[in-house]
């Protein structure tokens, strides 16, 4: 499989300024929460925000890292949360051994060209019946100048996630877009103003007051689209 692609550096500046979403990154972690056992390994941490949020409800978390810059970052800031460990994984892994109650990745499929080899060994790092749970970006529409520099080779809408889930031999158990303000909001972002989802207001804006909205009104009814879609899948028992 090749390496997950797109420029690091820019990965970097997105990842950082996301990082302020908290509301946003609150809410992702809620969804995969009841789903990830007692000792989930994540795949693409970044800089691990995602994983200190769900390591605090977990006796044990394994964060994983491709990018060797950003891995040495991941381990510094790991340093103090005993129950995490931190490992350097691209996919496929040599040494899926099938240990793990769950496999978790975030918005990291749509970077790798075998997406279905990709989920294939997520599939064997997880124990029987465990599950695979995945955030990617959605609609082909959405795809901005920031999506190619950071290196994402495609978007999803459901029905293609759920193929991926399907020809990988994943048994799909929820699937659903999430954030339909979102998408709005980052369409006219990226293609129509040209600009990149980095710290400063716009993000700070929407995070504070338009995506409580979102999230209180898709806990209610599952939106005909998003900005990203959520799938939880079970590996074969």
């Amino acid at each position: 499989m090749a390496d997950i692609t797109g420029d690091q550096r820019i990965q970097s500046e997105v990842l950082e300024g996301l990082a302020t979403a908290v509301n946003h990154r609150r809410w992702f972690v809620e969804l995969a929460l009841p789903y990830l056992g007692d000792n989930p390994i994540e795949i693409g941490s970044g800089l691990g925000d995602y994983a200190i949020e769900w390591a605090e409800h977990l006796p044990r978390f394994t964060a994983t890292e491709a990018d060797p810059d950003r891995l040495v970052l991941l381990k510094e800031r790991m340093a103090d949360h005993r129950n995490i460990e931190v490992r350097q994984m691209l996919l496929p892994a040599q040494d899926a051994a099938g240990e793990y109650s769950a496999a978790v990745s975030y918005n990291v499929l749509e970077h790798i060209e075998d997406h279905v080899g990709a989920l294939r060994s997520m599939s064997e790092l997880v124990r029987p019946g465990g599950r695979v749970i995945i955030i990617v970006p959605a609609f082909m529409f959405a795809m901005s100048n920031v999506d190619i520099a950071t290196g994402h080779i495609r978007r999803y809408t459901k029905k293609t996630l759920g193929a991926a889930f399907a020809e990988a031999g994943l048994e799909m158990e929820k699937l659903h877009y999430a954030n339909a303000l979102g998408l709005i909001g980052y369409y006219g972002a990226t293609s129509i103003f040209k600009l990149a989802p980095k710290e400063g207001p716009m993000v700070k804006v929407y995070d504070s007051l338009v995506l409580p909205v979102t999230k209180a009104a898709e806990r209610v009814v599952k939106p005909p689209f998003g900005q990203s879609v959520f799938a939880v899948a079970r590996t074969p028992r």
